[in-house]
């Protein structure tokens, strides 16, 4: 804390009534993001000027990053779709710090994706580390234990020399602060595309458990009660850095705003982890937010606002690592590892031995009010006098021009139906080289610097479809998640794009035998000023409500990242989708790969002649044109539903969804997981589809899947497809060390893990 200010500091300090009496003086707005008529708005709403503190929290609170004044209008739509049944295991839903999820036996689940994209940019270690960390803090505050991370990542051509700058750094944050955490990380994405040039994607998810009785929510209730800044000292890192960065774009030179990026420190976390669950336990919380975004102008505003709609707050009172910062600095500061809590003026005592025990730093910052007035003091002069929801809640909302672009017709014209195709006797070699390019090649270089069984229970991660986490020890409940999102098809329709994406991250849960109950999202799209930007957000979130509503699972809450453009070049529209699904008991989940030899292999699904946006047409042909995959929402459901049924029932001893690089990648992910081979035959299911047999090899249709069945229990198995009206054939078995296709190629299982295996530690020099 800060000696009191001498008579000249005083009189410098900007108060609310210095701002009443000097409405002339000029303010940085523009510098701190802001536009004209939204400070004009500010200066009404006060009905004067904002002093330099109302102004940065302003400023912060209304960015794009924190207020979503360009996406509300269509986010709109995830409410207005959820019909009563999508709700049924919903506990907590949209506009809290995470969704909360039923799953049974008293069990809840939590779980939320969240972008740290332009930080890690800047710097990569600290901007991938600290959204890792802010995601955490999201499901601390609800009330959950954090069990689990994900990481979906993009980057730009691997062959680039920022890439080599910024994935590294990225990787390391993630496994750094997650491992230091002691949360295992158990799946995601990494995706190659020249797009995100200057714009890589770092999204992470976090899923925590809790019983239904321990949910805590964000407000400030109670006449009297006590704001409680608990955690690390408040810095000069990050001021205005998510908020700001993320909602502007990056110019050819670099971004247009460098703030300082957050640093993070995991061990501070994970104390603030084990004192908070202490005070759930104890009961001396009534409400409870993280400081991420924002900050203390977050924190303190939306509490707030959430509450009984007063506060008053001694910001002196701050601890600070710099006695230097300024007012407006410490409310924009987006130090990391920071909670604040509502506490009773009885439970505080009790509150402040919890804390003192885990040697976190508590500081009593005011009280709840019932004057409907946001008021900050500094030093005993008033320097925030606003209506809290004026801050957090009722910021600009753009409805902003949006056009379908002129470019698209020429692109979906543009089909790979002219693309040369291999022939018979090139198919083996395609199938090996498919098999390293950058978006199919192993990502274990990656994903083995992350610590994957920490606590003990994963029971499946990366490269399994799905990532498995048991909650329950006894029961051995547990839960399934995926998370997923094709960029090109996205490019090429974004309805369609959006859709599938739900519909891959749905198969996935589904394939490993859970069932899905929820959906989380992060939007990451370009600039919202540009109108064909801002039709593709449009559609995407069209999209995703329609296909939510139409297979009866709610979008729990999300993210969007907007601003994601260089100059006038904005990358494909990626919106990642991530779903939860739940397994009675994680024992009978299904793993992507077969362990031992006798396995009965199946095809289900239907193929068809879709490579519009396809592996092979980008890998192989640089080509992105046409009309993406069909999409079948009934059949995902119907093929999630016999998976989930077969798993139950232990008739299956391994599945893979179709997707990527479609049914050839599957026989070499497959084989090459547990190191055993397979022998196939093409010619019933090219018959049954009226495909050749490149066709059925590298199309990427959907709702498709590979399931190795039990031989005694064949027949039991295709009779639930049937009954479910799946379609389904047999393609041979498990066993030896090649690939073989029959009469197309025979591949040996070392072959082709050299291809698998080299691409990336080649690329990166490692």
């Amino acid at each position: 804390m800060t000696n009191s200010l001498t008579e000249e500091q005083r009189k410098a300090l900007d108060t609310v009534d210095k701002a009443a009496a000097t409405p002339d003086v000029e303010q940085p707005w523009a510098a701190l993001g802001m536009k004209e008529d939204e400070y004009e708005a500010v200066r009404k709403i006060l009905e004067r000027r904002p002093t330099g503190s109302e102004l940065a929290m302003y400023s912060v609170m209304w960015s794009e990053h924190c207020s979503y004044k360009s996406s509300k209008v269509h986010l709109r739509q995830f409410g207005e779709k959820t019909t009563d049944e999508m709700k049924e295991h919903l506990l907590v839903g949209i506009g809290e710090n995470a969704g909360v999820v039923d799953i049974g036996q008293g069990w809840a689940v939590t779980f939320k994706v969240e972008s740290h994209n332009h930080p890690s940019y800047v710097e990569p270690y600290q901007g991938a580390a600290t959204g890792v960390g802010g995601i955490v803090r999201d499901i601390i505050s609800m009330g959950a234990r954090p069990v689990a991370v994900m990481d979906p990542l993009r980057f730009g051509a691997i062959d680039h020399p920022d890439t080599l700058r910024v994935l590294p750094g990225i990787v390391g944050g993630i496994g750094g602060y997650g491992n230091c955490l002691g949360l295992p990380n158990i799946g995601g994405e990494v995706s190659f595309d020249p797009c995100y040039q200057g714009n890589p994607l770092v999204n992470a998810l976090a899923v925590g458990t809790l019983r239904h009785e321990d949910i805590h929510l964000a407000n400030a209730r109670g006449n009297g009660n006590l704001v409680v800044l608990f955690g690390a000292r408040t810095g000069g890192d990050g001021i205005g850095g998510a908020s700001i960065l993320a909602s502007d774009t990056f110019t050819e030179g670099g971004p247009t705003k460098r703030p300082a990026v957050q640093v993070g420190d995991p061990f501070a976390e994970k104390v603030l982890i084990e004192c908070c669950l202490d005070l759930f336990k104890a009961d001396v919380v009534q409400g409870i937010q993280d400081l991420g975004a924002a900050g203390l102008s977050c924190a303190f505003s939306e509490l707030a606002s959430n509450g009984d709609g007063g506060m008053l707050v001694h910001l002196d009172r701050a601890p600070l690592r710099d006695s230097t910062l300024a007012p407006e600095e410490i409310l924009m500061s987006e130090s990391q590892e920071r909670m604040m809590a509502v506490v009773t003026p009885e439970d505080l005592p009790g509150f402040l031995e919890i804390t003192t025990r885990w040697d976190v730093e508590a500081t009593v910052m005011g009280e709840v009010t019932d004057t409907g007035r946001l008021v900050v003091l500094w030093h005993g002069e008033t320097i925030v006098d606003v209506p809290p929801r004026s801050v957090a809640h009722d910021g600009p909302v753009y409805d902003r021009p949006y056009a379908r672009p002129d470019w698209l017709d020429a692109r979906q014209a543009d089909t790979p139906d002219k693309l040369p195709r291999p022939s018979e006797d090139e198919l083996g070699a395609l199938v090996v080289r498919m098999a390293g390019t950058p978006n199919l090649a192993s990502r274990s270089w990656i994903t083995d610097q992350y610590d994957r069984y920490v606590q003990g229970n994963t029971t499946q991660a990366m490269p399994d479809d799905a990532g498995v986490i048991r909650v329950d020890e006894e029961s051995g409940l547990g839960v399934a998640i995926a998370t997923d999102c094709n960029q090109r098809f996205a490019a090429l329709d974004p309805y369609t794009g959006a859709q599938l994406a739900l519909a891959e991250a749905y198969r996935n849960v589904g394939v490993a035998g859970g069932k899905p109950l929820a959906v989380t999202d992060c939007l990451n799209f370009g600039s919202p000023e540009d109108p064909a930007v801002m039709w593709q957000f449009a559609e995407a979130v069209r999209g995703l409500a329609d296909g939510c509503q139409t297979l009866g699972i709610p979008v729990t809450g999300g993210n969007v990242s907007l601003y994601n453009q260089t100059g006038s070049t904005a990358i494909h529209p990626t919106p990642v989708v991530g779903v939860l699904g739940v397994l009675e008991d994680v024992a009978r989940r299904t793993p992507s790969g077969w362990k031992s030899a006798g396995a009965q292999l199946f095809l289900l699904g239907t193929t068809r002649a879709e490579f519009a946006g396809s592996e092979w047409a980008w890998s192989q042909h640089q080509h992105l044109g046409g009309l993406p995959p069909q999409v079948d929402l009934e059949a995902e459901r119907a093929l999630a539903a016999v998976m989930v049924a077969a798993a139950n029932d232990g008739l299956v001893v391994a599945a893979h969804d179709l997707s990527d690089g479609g049914l050839a990648q599957v026989l070499v992910e497959s084989s090459l997981r547990y190191g055993v081979g397979a022998t196939v035959s093409l010619e019933a299911a090219c018959e049954r589809d009226g495909v050749d047999a490149f066709t059925l090899l590298f199309a990427e249709s959907t709702a498709r899947a590979v399931v190795a069945v039990k031989p005694e229990a064949m027949q039991l198995f295709t009779q639930a497809c049937l009954a479910n009206e799946v379609p389904v054939v047999a393609l041979g078995s498990t066993g030896g060390e090649s690939l073989t296709v029959t009469g197309h190629f025979s591949l040996e299982l070392d072959e082709l893990r050299t291809a698998h295996e080299s691409t990336l530690p080649q690329a990166l020099n490692a």
